[in-house]
């Protein structure tokens, strides 16, 4: 009986810590930390948009004949007043040139001209062609007229507003600066999206039909508080946000949290407000209770 006796006193003196395992043997998640980051942040809409050029002049013969010279190519840079096509009437290619010259002083031959500066984007004939009174020979898109072309719906609308800057994104990945220089006072009745105008600033060569992505800001925080996203967690409904902070070296605690702007893979924290030493977990975070037991590792 008294070995017996001694056996519990020795055992009961032996510390709960020393017993095996890390603090009372229970286990610790590992976990990796980030803290707050200030930067610019803002919410942006990504919309389709296609290229056109708004102005163009439709060239078009005046008399009925046959294209006796067709100076115009299709791509050619053109002035105002440049020779395009010269037309014979089908009366002087009947009769001869000489003989109407002789008697009306008129050698049967039209010249038909650029009517503004531009470049030849549809060419409809060629030289030979018999061709009607107003008939189209070609077009001449006005250069300076590029934009493009882009369909908002109306709920959004109240962000995209006149003079307003934008991003123009290339399918080839390149960025260009774009502003918002219209707005056309009505709404498509079947897609119940209005039409806006963006020009290219500066202007750069691009050609028609090319479709783009318009990036138009919502709204921006110049200096917010930011996490990662894999920073934050949620319930079911997605109505509650929170982040795990640690409060000691092994001690993660749940801080429920606003969440603002989402950028990539980046979110504004409105409140509360961290210090830049709050240690916030980033992964080794999903599940875990409040007041976990963690392990902090290098990343």
């Amino acid at each position: 009986m008294l070995c017996i006796g001694i056996l519990f006193s020795c055992k009961s003196g032996v510390p709960a810590g020393d017993a095996g395992g890390d603090d009372a043997g229970e286990v610790k998640t590992p976990v990796t930390v980030t803290s707050i980051e200030r930067e610019s942040m803002a919410d942006n809409i990504l919309l389709n948009a296609t290229s056109a050029f708004m102005i163009k002049s439709v060239i078009k013969s005046n008399v009925n004949g046959y294209i006796q010279k067709a100076l115009a190519t299709p791509g050619q840079t053109v002035s105002a007043g440049q020779l395009l096509f010269v037309v014979k009437t089908k009366e002087a290619q009947a009769i001869g040139s000489h003989e109407l010259d002789s008697i009306l002083q008129f050698n049967g031959t039209i010249p038909i001209k650029a009517t503004q500066n531009g470049y030849i984007s549809q060419l409809d004939h060629q030289q030979g062609d018999y061709v009607q009174d107003g008939e189209q020979l070609c077009i001449i898109a006005d250069k300076s007229s590029f934009a493009f072309v882009l369909e908002v719906p109306f709920e959004l609308s109240a962000y995209v507003k006149t003079g307003n800057n934008c991003k123009v994104l290339l399918p080839d990945g390149e960025q260009l600066n774009g502003k918002i220089t219209s707005k056309v006072p009505a709404v498509d009745p079947v897609s119940q999206t209005q039409r806006c105008i963006v020009k290219i600033i500066p202007p750069k060569p691009l050609p028609e039909n090319l479709i783009a992505r318009i990036s138009i800001t919502k709204s921006s925080r110049p200096d917010a508080e930011v996490l990662p996203k894999s920073a934050l967690l949620t319930d079911e409904t997605q109505t509650e946000w929170w982040v795990m902070k640690m409060i000691n070296d092994s001690t993660a605690v749940e801080v429920p949290v606003k969440k603002g702007i989402e950028s990539g893979d980046k979110v504004e924290i409105v409140s509360p407000q961290f210090a830049p030493s709050d240690r916030i977990l980033i992964s080794g975070n999903y599940g875990l209770p409040d007041t976990a037991l963690v392990s902090v590792e290098k990343r």
